[in-house]
């Protein structure tokens, strides 16, 4: 076998086991809907194109389904930018590629301090209609 087919099946392997232990562990499964086709055809193609999010999105969806899970796709434009404590999007927020390296920022609105993936988590959230949860991803 050569390396290639070990690399990918070694990342296949990965995200079945991952899909499957979060729809084992959550009964409602929000995630953004990242468009890797358009992703991949930008200076970030190689990393888009071996995180396997499209492949890992499937694995979702259909054992979300087989498990009796709630699996719901939601717009993630700006998750990262507005605030999900006020909900506005302050001139100071991280902006585009050239910010992606800023993991924390403070909304100049109301002071609240963010993790960059966290912020986005729970704008994802509470964009599919659903409040903070009380385990998981903490409220700031």
């Amino acid at each position: 076998m050569n390396i290639h087919a070990r690399i990918a099946n070694a990342r296949r392997d990965f995200l079945h086991k991952l899909s499957h232990r979060i729809v084992q562990d959550f009964d409602y499964i929000a995630v953004g809907n990242v468009n890797a086709a358009g992703l991949a055809r930008t200076s970030m193609a190689k990393s888009v194109l071996d995180a396997g999010w499209s492949s890992f999105r499937t694995m979702l969806a259909y054992k979300a389904i087989a498990h009796g899970a709630w699996y719901e796709e939601v717009d993630e434009r700006f998750t990262t930018q507005v605030c999900s404590s006020c909900g506005t999007m302050p001139p100071e927020r991280p902006k585009g590629i050239a910010d992606l390296g800023i993991r924390q920022w403070v909304c100049s609105r109301c002071g609240a301090v963010h993790d960059r993936d966290v912020n986005a988590a729970l704008n994802i959230l509470a964009r599919s209609g659903h409040r903070s949860p009380a385990e998981g991803i903490p409220s700031l």
